[in-house]
C-alpha cells in the first residue's frame, strides 16, 4: 500500500472532487474482473473513484483496503459508497521511429502587396512533415525521391 503525507492526501481530495466514478462495484463484490478493470482505470488516470453499491459500511472498508492492497493504490478518501484511489501513473516513453519525417508545423507566410503600397498579407499555416513553402509563399509537397532502376537491381538503395 502506498503511503502519502496529509498534504498530498488533502491536495488529491480537492483533485478528485470534480471526477465521477469510473468503476461500479455491484451485488457480486470484487471480482478478479473488476479489480482488473480499477487496475487499468489507475494505470490510464492515476487518480480515480470507485462506487460501491451496498449499504454495509464493513464490507465497504474491506473492499476498499482489499484494492489497496492488491494494487498497491493509496487511499485517498471514503465518503458514504465512493472511493477515491491513487496510484502515481508510469511514464511510458514512445519510441520515435527513423522512418517518420517531421510532424505538423506552423509556419508564418508575409507575402508583399502587388502594388507595394499597401500592407502585406499574414498567414499562418499548418505545414504536414512533407511539404514546404516557396520563396514565394505558396505551399508545396516535396516530391519522393527517385529510385535507379539498376542500383534496386543490385540490391543497393
Amino acid at each position: 500500500m502506498l503511503k502519502l503525507t496529509p498534504a498530498e492526501r488533502s491536495a488529491l481530495r480537492s483533485e478528485a472532487h470534480g471526477l465521477n466514478p469510473v468503476v461500479i462495484i455491484g451485488d457480486a463484490g470484487l471480482t478478479p474482473a473488476v479489480l482488473k478493470e480499477i487496475d487499468s482505470s489507475l494505470d490510464a488516470h492515476g487518480l480515480i473513484k470507485v462506487r460501491v453499491f451496498g449499504d454495509d459500511r464493513e464490507a465497504r472498508i474491506e473492499i476498499y483496503e482489499t484494492i489497496c492492497d492488491k494494487l498497491g493504490a493509496a487511499p485517498i478518501q471514503h465518503i458514504g459508497k465512493l472511493l477515491v484511489l491513487y496510484r502515481p501513473q508510469k511514464e511510458a516513453q514512445k519510441e520515435r521511429s527513423d522512418k517518420r519525417g517531421k510532424g505538423l508545423r506552423e509556419v508564418t507566410i508575409v507575402k508583399p502587396s502587388p502594388s507595394g503600397t499597401k500592407r502585406p498579407t499574414v498567414t499562418k499555416v499548418v505545414l504536414k512533415g512533407n511539404e514546404r513553402v516557396t520563396s514565394g509563399g505558396n505551399v508545396k509537397r516535396a516530391k519522393k525521391r527517385q529510385t535507379s532502376q539498376k542500383k534496386s537491381a543490385l540490391g543497393r538503395t
